[in-house]
């Protein structure tokens, strides 16, 4: 289990985290979330111990994060940290190597991985040579080849397309499977839906919301349906029991004011537009990501 505690960092005088607190589990991804300048890399590397909290504390497996846990912990940053004139097998060696890994490991473990993402041909090959998503493979290599207990993914799927994008989650969901403790920090709200178990969203330092999923499905629902139609919806926007729309020409999603029954708006539309779908709807983390960061900003 990882625990964060009451955690406080100030960079002369400016309190770039405040007062978060979170607990993650074995076998869970947990999305840590937010807004650019939220605070997300000052939590990140606090939890990697490249630098300390002012005040509160880290905990893994009962004990405050040291140097010791170096060799447990797996690192993609969302930069590439790669060295660009160095082979593609000397790179994985050397972060192995770094991991404390026998030389004999390693070239065992990284033959598995460079095969199972289809790279072992560039093995030989300077990493300048290799395109952008090839690299990340390798650098999705360097981070979880000594199979570590805890593995932060910064933006893990810059730079692939959908077939190596299924290919890298189904990766991740194996090593949740195993009971590692993932952490997961990206902006791209749809895939954090689908892998995170909890959610922890920040802003300007601080906690906005977290919990599970449904949690927040349930704190911030409102009255919500999706319908996609053909013919001019504009209409709706200006309808009194409409609190708010997002119109894609012939697709929205429409919020309801409270109490107002979903049935009711659709015989106030159907007459007027051609209703091909409807349904009621639970809001996408997306939209919530949306609307509390505004609310806080308004």
């Amino acid at each position: 289990m990882l625990v964060g505690e009451n955690l406080i960092k100030e960079f002369n005088k400016v309190v770039a985290v405040n007062d978060i607190s979170f607990k993650v589990d074995e076998g869970k991804i947990f999305g840590l979330l937010g807004p650019n300048g939220a605070g997300k890399t000052t939590t990140i590397r606090m939890i990697l111990n490249i630098i300390k909290p002012s005040s509160g504390k880290i905990i893994f497996d009962g004990q405050v994060i040291n140097d010791e846990f170096f060799n447990i912990i797996g690192y993609l940053p969302e930069e590439r940290g790669l060295y660009q004139k160095s082979r593609v097998m000397d790179v994985i060696m050397y972060f192995a190597e770094l991991k404390n890994m026998s030389r004999s490991s390693a070239l065992k473990q990284a033959d598995y991985w460079l095969r199972k993402f289809e790279v072992s041909h560039y093995r030989t090959r300077k990493m300048q040579e290799l395109s952008k998503g090839n690299q990340q493979k390798i650098q999705f290599i360097c981070a979880i080849i000594h199979n570590p207990k805890l593995l932060i993914l910064d933006e893990p799927f810059s730079g692939f397309d959908p077939i190596n994008q299924q290919e890298v989650k189904d990766t991740i969901m194996s090593l949740v499977d195993s009971g590692k403790i993932i952490i997961l920090s990206t902006h791209q709200m749809e895939t954090a839906e689908r892998l995170c178990s909890e959610i922890f969203l920040i802003n300007k330092g601080k906690e906005v919301c977290s919990g599970s999923l449904g949690q927040l499905k349930k704190r911030f629902g409102g009255n919500n349906v999706k319908i996609e139609f053909d013919g001019d919806g504009s209409f709706m926007k200006d309808l009194s029991f409409v609190k708010n729309i997002d119109n894609y020409k012939n697709y929205a999603e429409v919020q309801l004011v409270d109490n107002f029954l979903p049935a009711e708006f659709l015989k106030a539309v159907i007459d007027k537009i051609q209703v091909n779908q409807f349904s009621v709807v639970e809001p996408t983390l997306n939209k919530i990501f949306i609307d509390v960061v505004k609310e806080i900003q308004e």
